[in-house]
């Protein structure tokens, strides 16, 4: 791939921080936007700003025409059977918690139980905890190994006729793991619980078909993947959506409104209270033909080959130690240097003008178990070079000259 050519898309990258060029490699909190994406936001208030559904004027059939075209390619990119089961949200999180609120008020009761993994993010924990508080059910944590892979055999030890709700990370934001989710949904349904996959991490560097995966629940953000920030996408099955109750409420997920009762919008808009974030969703749509014309099987090789790359050069650093070495990882390099407390270490790193992570990156549970407060994290894109990670070497090897 002409990764030079790809990087002239994203403005940018074309800025110094620190009087030095910018290296970023913060891409697992949030990816930088290419042009296109950009363009086609701008587009949309130049053009055709004006709210969608409600208005029989021109800019509003044209606005909502955009939307719900927004909504297909979605639909098309995820391999899902109908838009019905393509629902706008702010991003996971929220996403998330629609699931806890509206699947666990129709479906969990006291006693029942929700697997997550020692891997989830917060995200991905607290609702479930807020919602086993709610309905006095039990929640069971699959535990990781020293690598960072889930230790599968406790996971079918888990999984009994009480398990109504298995909910994992595609990919570990903390540690870059990909699960075996394919087998973790297999031995879930085998059970009789329905899966929930978190796939914030993944959407932007793996292939995707959820009706392959015939996974129930799928979850992502735009931001993540080229798009912009506030909004998300919730997949779920159309036969389970369609038994689920409204979690919010609001304009536009209403049928028919007395003050005597109030009916329910079809799918997707049930779940889609109040005015959308309709520039949010022209750019996601945006993101995905970004992704779609350089082909994600090109970025996964790309992306892995600089992964492969990155993990040799910091491994051979004295007094570095990478934290994740699991069997499948993407994108994600977490390690510890030295004594050196990863905030340190990350503040001198920036003044190099390499962009990364530091701290427990939203996944406390994950640090407690392996015992550190946090990990210096490079988190890699379409757009990062060889240079890129050179560049952060030099900044390691800086950060290490002056606390010897």
């Amino acid at each position: 791939m002409d990764i030079n050519s790809i990087r002239s898309q994203f403005p940018i990258l074309s800025r110094e921080v620190h009087k030095k060029p910018l290296v970023y490699l913060d891409n697992g909190a949030t990816t930088q936007k290419p042009q296109m994406v950009i363009d086609a936001i701008s587009n949309y208030y130049e053009t055709i700003n004006s709210n969608v559904h409600r208005g029989v004027h021109h800019l509003s059939q044209l606005a909502t025409d955009a939307f719900e075209k927004s909504r297909i390619t979605v639909q098309e990119f995820i391999g899902a059977n109908s838009i019905k089961e393509v629902i706008i949200t702010k991003g996971t999180t929220e996403s998330i918690n629609l699931l806890a609120y509206s699947f666990g008020d129709a479906f969990i009761h006291e006693g029942d139980e929700i697997i997550v993994s020692e891997l989830e993010h917060h995200a991905n924990i607290v609702p479930w905890q807020l919602l086993c508080q709610r309905k006095k059910a039990v929640l069971k944590v699959i535990p990781v190994n020293e690598k960072g892979d889930l230790e599968m055999d406790v996971f079918e030890s888990l999984l009994s006729e009480k398990t109504k709700l298995v909910s994992v990370a595609h990919v570990s934001n903390a540690l870059g793991t990909i699960n075996p989710i394919a087998t973790i949904i297999e031995k879930a349904h085998q059970a009789g619980a329905k899966v929930h996959i978190d796939g914030a991490q993944a959407v932007a560097h793996t292939p995707l078909n959820l009706k392959e995966l015939d996974v129930d629940f799928y979850s992502f953000s735009a931001h993540k993947m080229y798009g912009p920030m506030g909004i998300g996408i919730f997949f779920g099955k159309e036969e389970l959506l369609d038994q689920m109750p409204p979690w919010q409420s609001g304009g536009e997920m209403i049928d028919k409104v007395t003050f005597e009762k109030t009916t329910f919008n079809e799918l997707p808009y049930k779940f889609e209270p109040g005015t959308p974030n309709v520039d949010g969703m022209i750019g996601l749509e945006s993101s995905i033909h970004f992704l779609q014309t350089l082909g994600i099987e090109n970025i996964k090789k790309a992306e892995d080959e600089l992964l492969a790359y990155g993990t040799e050069k910091l491994s051979a650093i004295k007094g570095l130690k990478i934290i994740g070495t699991a069997d499948k990882k993407a994108s994600v390099i977490s390690f510890l240097l030295d004594n050196i407390h990863p905030f340190d270490a990350g503040t001198i790193i920036d003044h190099m003008g390499v962009a990364v992570r530091t701290g427990n990156h939203c996944a406390q549970p994950i640090m407690d178990k392996i015992g550190i407060p946090g990990t210096i994290r490079a988190s890699i894109s379409i757009y990062n070079t060889k240079e890129d990670i050179n560049r952060l070497v030099e900044a390691i090897e800086k950060t290490q000259e002056m606390f010897a």
